[in-house]
């Protein structure tokens, strides 16, 4: 069972794809597979809730299997209006007879029948699904960060963070994005076909999209459509799969044809290719990376979109003196936890901790530091992440502008599609709830003149 894999340490897509590809299941029974795997992974502290409410015993003291057959159950009822009540618990209690609960049948199907009447009687009184949800889990405490916690299932201490810099009422609206299913963007690679080309290819499969305003090379897949490398163009290098929020990273780079870019933490490479792309794929592009294994999709990646001015460097940024101002300009898309895409993945939320971004935002000074001795004089460097954490953002870059003076925060062109996005502090905050894509931070940093 995937699940169990889960909450032994597994990662989400990893003990998925295990199941998945054990048991060949239409397409059909994938996509239910997949949503309750990763539903019940990102819900699991609702989840318990639930179990906390509705069973005499706590959910950390139900036997481990018990639990996620309980969640199985309850992610259903709750969130899943396709499928039948009476399904729902009839599989519920057939998967615990089958794991070695027989004795336990009854509790399930009673836990499940107590669900079922205590969330009709709160619907009969509240018509939003959230508000019926709070009140059936008693979540009105005095507590706001507990309460959204629990709504919508988030360890406290993220919560904490985004109230501190977003407030309550858009923290909610952010935990409410980052428990969609997320959407899958296309990037067309303008090198090798058109915008239009694309669109008539997917439409002719039959496969719904929709352009995003700004980015003139995102596309947005708003139907299921299958096997990414069954879509038209996929074998011919017409696009790839890139986040529109990514797509801003490169736009803000800027690279011009001909120049020498350094892409420092280049794995799995969507950015570097990106950067081939709008540079024509003229000049050199050094993708620099320690994870070998991730730069060979990088690599077939390149290969894949027939781009030939890329570079594998395996190596840590850090020890890499041969590049020393070399570089008209470097992307350090630097490794953070994650919080700006928690919607992708589903067990990411449970893994960090604020002593994970403690480290993280020390390795990610460690790293400006260095990347910034590639850039020449009068060169740009720019820093991201796909986090939402100042830890790991606004203070790494007032933290290394403290420390070096030769550098500036430079703004976009305001014609760039970064340009809308600007904040007066001179960076960039994607913030998912309001621009529907994943959330970023990314600064552009242009360096004066070399030190003396």
């Amino acid at each position: 069972m995937a699940l169990r894999d889960v909450h032994k340490g597994a990662y989400t897509d990893i003990a998925l794809d295990r199941v998945l590809q054990k048991v060949k299941l239409p397409d059909t029974d994938r996509r239910l597979v997949t949503e309750l795997v990763y539903g019940c992974t990102r819900r699991q502290r609702t989840l318990d809730a639930f179990i906390d409410q509705l069973g005499k015993k706590k959910s950390h003291q139900q036997p481990k299997d018990l639990r996620t057959i309980l969640h199985l159950g309850l992610y259903q009822l709750q969130y899943q209006e396709r499928i039948p009540e009476s399904a729902a618990v009839n599989t519920t209690v057939q998967l615990a007879r089958e794991n070695g609960f027989s004795g336990l049948t009854g509790f399930v199907n009673g836990l499940l029948r107590q669900y079922i009447r205590l969330e009709k009687k709160e619907n009969q009184t509240n018509n939003d699904q959230e508000s019926s949800l709070s009140s059936f889990l008693c979540v009105q405490s005095s507590d706001p960060i507990e309460r959204l916690g629990i709504l919508y299932s988030f360890p406290d201490w993220i919560i904490q963070v985004w109230v501190e810099q977003f407030g309550l009422a858009q923290t909610e609206q952010l935990c409410l994005w980052m428990n969609k299913t997320p959407a899958i963007d296309l990037r067309v690679n303008l090198l090798r076909t058109s915008t239009e080309q694309v669109e008539a290819a997917l439409t002719s499969d039959g496969v719904a999209f929709q352009q995003l305003p700004l980015l003139p090379q995102a596309l947005r897949l708003i139907s299921n459509a299958g096997p990414i490398q069954n879509l038209p163009g996929y074998h011919e290098g017409w696009w790839t799969i890139q986040d529109s929020s990514a797509q801003l990273v490169s736009y803000l780079l800027d690279p011009q044809p001909g120049e020498v870019v350094i892409d420092a933490c280049a794995a799995p490479g969507g950015k570097t290719t990106h950067i081939a792309e709008l540079m024509r794929d003229e000049g050199k592009i050094f993708a620099c990376d320690r994870t070998f294994s991730r730069l060979k999709k990088l690599q077939e990646n390149a290969q894949r979109l027939k781009l030939k001015s890329i570079e594998i460097c395996t190596g840590d940024s850090r020890n890499m003196p041969q590049f020393q101002n070399t570089a008209h300009r470097v992307l350090l898309d630097a490794p953070c936890s994650g919080l700006g895409t928690l919607h992708r993945h589903a067990d990411a939320r449970w893994r960090q901790t604020p002593k994970t971004v403690e480290e993280l935002s020390v390795l990610q000074k460690e790293l400006i530091s260095h990347t910034s001795t590639f850039v020449k004089e009068n060169g740009v460097l720019v820093y991201s992440t796909c986090t939402l954490h100042p830890k790991e953002n606004e203070d790494v870059v007032s933290s290394f502008l403290a420390e070096n003076p030769n550098w500036e925060i430079e703004p976009p062109n305001p014609d760039s599609p970064v340009g809308v996005h600007f904040t007066p502090q001179g960076w960039i905050k994607v913030l998912p709830h309001q621009q529907n894509m994943d959330g970023f931070f990314m600064v552009r940093l242009r360096k004066t003149k070399n030190e003396r």
